[in-house]
């Protein structure tokens, strides 16, 4: 069985179709856990109508936290506790999955016999429509090429927990606290195995992008300095590849 987690935090605009995503896709063996994170807007109400209605999918289990002031690391890892599967795979509420989605990356973790594996992503705007900007990925990555690259994107990730002690998923309660876990595995010994198939649209809401970028810029760097403990020179190493391969994954 699949262990789907999502985080859900103000997501009232699109969670309704989100709960109506992941009944379609054509692997069946499923739970789903959704926790919602103290929400200020009405996604509380909604996921409670859908938790008391007839027709709701019995594989979908609701958690609703009052006390995680540890955001969507707390959130995850409360799901984390919560999940009974052999697979962890991560979706965030906003973003869409192919209906294959988890039939081809089982099927591929199966082929390659991956732990942890991610796919290709495609961009998309407000409604989830995809841009045609595509990131591809490699057929493998380690540690040290992870650290140059943010290519993982959390909603595609899958984690095989016979491979993975589930405690390893785990997410810091740090900025960029995905890219964080997943350097961790990784630097435990740990490939990851990339398939290089579009089966994840990334939600872009109209944002600052000035803004997300410096967001971004101070976040990664952190992680190499704070989290990773790496020197100021190979901080300055990794980064510049980080930034050529953000900004040409964004052209």
């Amino acid at each position: 069985m699949i262990s789907i987690v999502t985080p859900v935090y103000n997501a009232a605009g699109f969670i309704e179709d989100t709960l109506k995503m992941v009944p379609c896709q054509d692997y069946k063996d499923w739970e789903w856990i959704l926790i919602e994170d103290g929400s200020t807007d009405n996604t509380r109400q909604i996921l409670k109508d859908y938790e008391a209605s007839p027709d709701r999918d019995v594989r979908i289990k609701i958690l609703f936290l009052d006390d995680n002031g540890h955001g969507a690391a707390g959130a995850r890892n409360r799901g984390l506790d919560a999940a009974k599967g052999r697979y962890i795979a991560f979706l965030d509420a906003d973003d869409v999955w192919k209906d294959d989605k988890l039939s081809r990356q089982l099927a591929f973790m199966d082929r390659t016999g991956a732990a942890f594996s991610f796919t290709a992503y495609e961009f998309g705007d407000e409604k989830a429509v995809g841009t045609g900007k595509i990131v591809k990925v490699p057929d493998s990555l380690n540690y040290k090429q992870a650290l140059s690259r943010t290519v993982i994107f959390t909603s595609t990730t899958m984690f095989d927990t016979d491979k993975i002690d589930k405690d390893k998923i785990y997410m810091p309660y740090i900025a960029s606290e995905d890219t964080a876990a997943w350097w961790s595995i990784l630097r435990g010994g740990v490939t990851a195995r990339g398939l290089n198939e579009v089966l994840t649209i990334y939600r872009r809401p109209a944002k600052s992008l000035s803004s997300n970028k410096l967001t971004a810029i101070k976040r990664i760097w952190a992680l190499y300095r704070q989290y990773e403990g790496l020197s100021i020179c190979a901080s300055a190493c990794y980064f510049i590849g980080w930034a050529v391969r953000a900004t040409l994954r964004r052209l």
